[in-house]
């Protein structure tokens, strides 16, 4: 719906990661990646903010439920955060293995 449906130009290349659904399923955190710069992050979470109303009652309508979750958008930053892991992890092999060489 996000990438199909919602005609709003502040909205970039996001990809919904996960969803955690209360209980009752009177709310539900949404979380979503950005491609791109913190400017873009920043306007797609205007842009879904916005949204929210038509998507609450699509989700409601497609799931057939009486009631829908009200949504809450989180941005989820795990996979900028997983880069800098990788390149911490790359950079302590490249040292190790550089020490490990003839003095």
């Amino acid at each position: 719906m996000i990438q199909k449906e919602l005609k709003d130009p502040r909205i970039g290349f996001a990809s919904v990661t996960r969803v955690e659904v209360s209980r009752d399923l009177s709310a539900a955190k949404v979380f979503i990646s950005v491609l791109g710069s913190a400017e873009n992050s920043t306007d797609t979470m205007a842009g879904l903010e916005h949204a929210k109303g038509f998507l609450r009652g699509e989700v409601g309508r497609r799931l057939q439920l009486r009631h829908a979750p009200e949504l809450h958008f989180r941005e989820d930053d795990s996979i900028y955060r997983s880069m800098a892991l990788q390149r911490l992890m790359r950079t302590l092999k490249e040292d190790a293995q550089g020490s490990d060489g003839p003095t």
